[in-house]
């Protein structure tokens, strides 16, 4: 149950930081169970987010924006997080 607080933490933060036109929050921790980074219980994550917020700025630039966001949750809760940032029109392709 704790990874499913875990996970609905870190969409909370991130639909709370962005108007997000489409957000999943996937915990794949369970594909990485015995990885030396799980030791400390931190989750692995891949999110994809879907915002406006991101027009006009670059991969890293969105990235940053993504990590500033849930600047708590890293580390104590997360791992490792891979990422899609993407506007809505970049969606829609």
């Amino acid at each position: 149950m704790e990874t499913m607080d875990r996970r609905s933490r870190i969409e909370a933060r991130l639909a709370e930081h962005f108007e997000c036109a489409h957000l999943e929050v996937i915990d794949e921790s369970h594909l990485h169970a015995g990885h030396a980074g799980a030791k400390s219980g931190a989750g692995h994550f891949r999110v994809v987010i879907v915002s406006q917020r991101f027009a006009g700025a670059s991969r890293v630039e969105r990235q940053r924006l993504v990590y500033a966001a849930l600047a708590d949750e890293m580390g104590p809760e997360i791992h490792a997080l891979s990422m899609q940032t993407l506007t809505p029109d970049e969606w829609l392709l």
